[in-house]
């Protein structure tokens, strides 16, 4: 028996059917796209939301970055204390006066100095500028440069290690975010191991933060240790030495 063929209009009202069933399937698949296209933007803009007054309040009471701002406060108030005491007691008559009282700590004066400026490597309780520059006139050129290496090496050893430990967490509450965003950037070039070589050698940007922020990368510890070990020597002589000897010069004490 034949198939009846069927009729032009009833072939043209299935071809009609068929090409709506498809544009509705194509409306709901759009319909559905730009619905979870709206919820990711929701959820990107919900993480994206700027801290509530809760957030902030809980970053202000934070120990850790409370003691960090004013570390340098206290620390600025002892030197003071420090100074007044010494121009009372006659140890800061002149620089002959002040060698004589460091040598007459015996081991406890080396002993504090480093200890001192090791904890100012860490943690920015003196600025470790005024450090360097002090060792010489207080221990003389040779001894002075040796005990600043020697804590400058560890402090910047013990940095590294505790990036690599803890991560940015404990970096961005010690420091301000801005400065570490900042110099975040530095980490994520090729080039950052000659990058930071440099930084090490010529006094351009804070040490002590790029040594935490290097140990948050790759950086194998042969390299950083390399680095700091051959790179610190010159910045001392430079800055440290250099500073003091012009210091003693033109400002006799």
């Amino acid at each position: 028996m034949s198939a009846v063929a069927p009729s032009a209009p009833a072939a043209r009202r299935a071809l009609a059917e068929g090409l709506e069933l498809v544009e509705s399937r194509r409306a709901a698949l759009r319909a559905a796209q730009r619905s979870r296209a709206g919820t990711a933007r929701g959820a990107d803009a919900a993480t994206a939301a700027p801290p509530t007054a809760d957030a902030s309040a809980s970053t202000r009471r934070d120990p850790l970055r409370l003691a960090a701002r004013l570390a340098p406060v206290l620390g600025l108030g002892l030197c003071i204390g420090l100074v007044v005491w010494g121009l009372q007691s006659g140890v800061l008559r002149s620089l002959a006066h002040l060698q004589q009282f460091i040598d007459s700590l015996g081991l406890w004066g080396p002993a504090v100095f480093v200890g001192a400026s090791l904890a100012s490597t860490v943690f920015p309780i003196v600025p470790g500028g005024l450090l360097v520059i002090a060792a010489p006139l207080l221990f003389g050129p040779v001894e002075g440069t040796l005990y600043s290496y020697l804590a400058i090496s560890a402090g910047s050893m013990l940095n590294f290690a505790i990036g690599r430990q803890v991560g940015l967490g404990l970096i961005e509450r010690v420091f301000s975010p801005r400065t570490v965003e900042k110099y975040l950037g530095w980490t994520r070039s090729g080039h950052f191991a000659r990058g930071f070589a440099t930084a090490i050698v010529l006094p351009v940007a804070p040490d002590d933060l790029l040594c935490y922020l290097a140990g948050t990368t790759r950086m194998r510890w042969r390299t950083f240790a390399l680095i700091i070990l051959a790179g610190k020597p010159w910045t001392l002589l430079a800055y440290g030495l250099g500073v003091s000897t012009l210091l003693t010069r033109f400002w006799p004490w």
